[in-house]
């Protein structure tokens, strides 16, 4: 069950580096986890809430970037990078691979805490989206195999006829299908539909990707 009250992960080695950020974090209002180690990051039981990850770039065993390339494409929070040894091409890496924000140290207490506000966001908008694909996905599961078959001919604003020809069914057959599909699917209007598909990577009649 997902908790709305979100969570900062803070990955550094050094003990009073995490004690520091704990604190501010806390006084900002927010519920802060602490790791020595990416492994040890790695290794934990996650909340599922809407997070941050505030990284530091040179860390023992697996380092900051290392760990940012194999949380890609994981559904991992945002990452905010802080550093004491950043160097430009280290911070284009980061920032280039999807780090909210990359922080010299020493940084600012409300730097840091704008950029940890801009990663939960964008973390609270990417749940969101996830969970809204993971719906229509199993709206589309609901389709039978000529509705899949039918649904690209509707979202291309194919004319009954059109697509009845097209598929080699009848016209009053393909009418049955598109109120199956709009209550499947429960779109509103044909507009909804074509954003649904759109979502769900169905193209429409005559188009490919």
């Amino acid at each position: 069950m997902s908790s709305e009250a979100p969570i900062v992960f803070v990955v550094d080695d050094d003990r009073r580096v995490r004690e520091a950020l704990s604190r501010l974090i806390r006084s900002a209002g927010l519920a802060v986890a602490t790791f020595s180690s990416a492994t040890e990051y790695l290794e934990s039981e996650k909340p599922d809430a809407p997070a941050c990850l505030v990284l530091d770039l040179q860390l023992p065993g697996i380092g900051g970037l290392e760990l940012q390339q194999q949380l890609a494409d994981s559904g991992a929070p945002p990452i905010v990078f802080i550093s004491g040894h950043g160097d430009i091409p280290s911070t284009v890496r980061a920032m280039k691979a999807g780090a909210i924000e990359f922080l010299p140290k020493p940084f600012g207490d409300d730097e840091l805490l704008r950029a940890i506000d801009a990663a939960v966001a964008h973390d609270r908008e990417a749940r969101r989206q996830r969970s809204e694909l993971a719906e229509l996905q199993q709206r589309y599961a609901l389709l039978s195999p000529r509705e899949r078959e039918v649904l690209p001919f509707v979202v291309a604003g194919f004319a009954n006829k059109q697509a009845a020809g097209d598929l080699g069914i009848a016209e009053n057959t393909i009418a049955v299908h598109r109120g199956q599909i709009m209550r499947k699917m429960a779109s509103r209007s044909l507009a909804e539909l074509v954003r649904m598909a759109d979502k769900l990577g169905v193209p429409p009649a005559g188009e490919s990707r």
